[in-house]
């Protein structure tokens, strides 16, 4: 029997409404997200027009600030204390990849963490260790969220988190920890991966390489949540977890696209409203 799909697109859209109803509560106070970016990439180009249509649905005002190819990490940062300066601005996001000589931590770490929507600051990424912070990584609160909505009871599950990134694979486990789940996150040092994902309740697979993880490495029955997005020998995009065989296993199943994506979306348009001072 074919994974039931955890279709992203319904839950970000049912997300969405609740968000709209989170803005109009707040009344006529400001709310804006401000992208900033530097050239032109077209996979960057996508994304920002998905936010755009997505915040417009929600009432969030959303600018974009480009700046020229050639931009410095003096001026970035100097562009990035000026919006943190400004009352009108809710949160911000500055669009990777960035350009070589650009150091990304030194980025994140300059945005104000209360404006810091992508939930990557070190202050928001350290909170997790307590709590859930205000405003989690909007990635790997995606994926929670895509897991919650499978209903499936979390205390004592077994997680295998494959990858251990700083944006997803680190800050998912922690915040399935919260859930009371039982959490082993394996990366490139992990011996038999395969021994791992096999007895697992919930796979979360980050890792950024196609069809990594196969049907044969699943346990019947189990929620597999892909976030890797990456183009296939035809062009497609495709993700971590090689859809044909997970789908003959697996219980739940995200697909890609159309699977985190939308929710992470969704993510940075809750965190936005939290950082204005909005109830969500």
């Amino acid at each position: 029997m074919p994974a039931q799909l955890l279709d992203g697109k319904q839950i970000a859209k049912r997300m969405r409404e609740r968000l709209r109803e989170s803005r109009d509560a707040f009344g006529d106070r400001p709310v804006r997200l401000v992208s900033v970016e530097i050239g032109q990439n077209p996979a960057a180009a996508v994304y920002v027009r998905n936010q755009r249509r997505a915040a417009a649905e929600v009432g969030i005002d959303m600018d974009t600030v480009n700046l020229p190819v050639g931009t410095t990490e003096a001026d970035l940062l100097s562009v990035i204390a000026g919006l943190n300066s400004r009352a009108d601005v809710s949160g911000m996001l500055v669009q990777r990849p960035l350009p070589p000589g650009i150091d990304p931590r030194t980025v994140q770490m300059a945005i104000d963490p209360r404006k810091d929507v992508e939930g990557m600051h070190p202050s928001n990424m350290g909170a997790i260790l307590y709590e859930e912070p205000l405003l989690p990584p909007c990635t790997a609160a995606a994926a929670q969220q895509l897991i919650v909505a499978t209903g499936m009871d979390l205390r004592g599950a077994e997680t295998v988190v494959v990858g251990h990134s700083e944006i997803v694979g680190k800050p998912i486990a922690v915040l399935l920890l919260h859930h009371l789940s039982t959490v082993t996150v394996c990366h490139i040092g992990t011996r038999n991966v395969v021994e791992h994902t096999r007895r697992a309740d919930i796979i979360v697979v980050a890792v950024g390489k196609a069809g990594l993880v196969h049907g044969d490495m699943i346990k019947p029955g189990a929620c597999v949540i892909d976030v890797g997005i990456n183009q296939g020998a035809d062009g497609k995009i495709v993700g971590d977890v090689d859809f044909a065989s997970a789908n003959e296993v697996a219980g739940f199943l995200t697909p890609v696209p159309g699977g985190v994506g939308p929710v992470t979306v969704a993510m940075l348009l809750r965190n936005t409203l939290r950082a204005a001072g909005a109830e969500v």
